[in-house]
């Protein structure tokens, strides 16, 4: 995210809230103790004050880029359809499935539906369809608990790829 977005969302720009952490001492603090007290005592709004935590420990050496709380690794990739939620979602399923089976779990009923795959090594894969507009859906694949920076590239490679390839089948009608 760009300074400016964060400046217009939080007041201050990320290099602004790092001083103001570092002179409360935040990096002997834990991740949720940084995110409630940005939100609690600094009245940054929830989301932002994920943002601004997670830059905070990264630019202290505390967290790589992509790595969770938890030290895991995640990655996502994204493509918008030109079809509505279900079928996009759909579509998607469809192109995974080819290379690891049916998803393990499917909500249909809330308003981002998604798909999740259980993989080895208490890895997943999940699938979120993002309605827009005008009968379009962001769909965004998310490999979650990843064991480290290497798995990053060669996953975001392959979601990439089953996006690209459930896009040409939605093109030709199979979604």
């Amino acid at each position: 995210m760009s300074d400016e977005a964060m400046a217009a969302a939080t007041g201050k720009a990320g290099a602004d809230w790092f001083e103001l952490l570092d002179a409360a001492g935040a990096a002997e603090w834990t991740h949720p103790q940084i995110a409630r007290w940005l939100h609690d005592e600094q009245g940054v709004p929830g989301w932002w004050s994920q943002a601004v935590t997670v830059g905070f420990e990264q630019a202290r050496g505390r967290r790589a880029p992509g790595q969770r709380a938890d030290g895991t690794f995640e990655v996502s990739a994204s493509r918008t359809f030109p079809l509505e939620q279900e079928a996009a979602l759909d579509a998607v399923i469809g192109a995974v499935s080819a290379s690891l089976g049916r998803p393990a779990s499917e909500s249909r009923a809330a308003r981002y539906q998604t798909a999740r795959w259980a993989l080895p090594q208490n890895v997943s894969l999940l699938a979120t369809a993002n309605p827009t507009n005008a009968g379009r859906t962001s769909v965004s694949l998310t490999h979650q608990r990843l064991a480290d920076a290497a798995a990053l590239a060669p996953a975001k490679a392959t979601m990439q790829q089953w996006l690209a390839t459930a896009s040409s089948g939605a093109a030709r009608g199979l979604g």
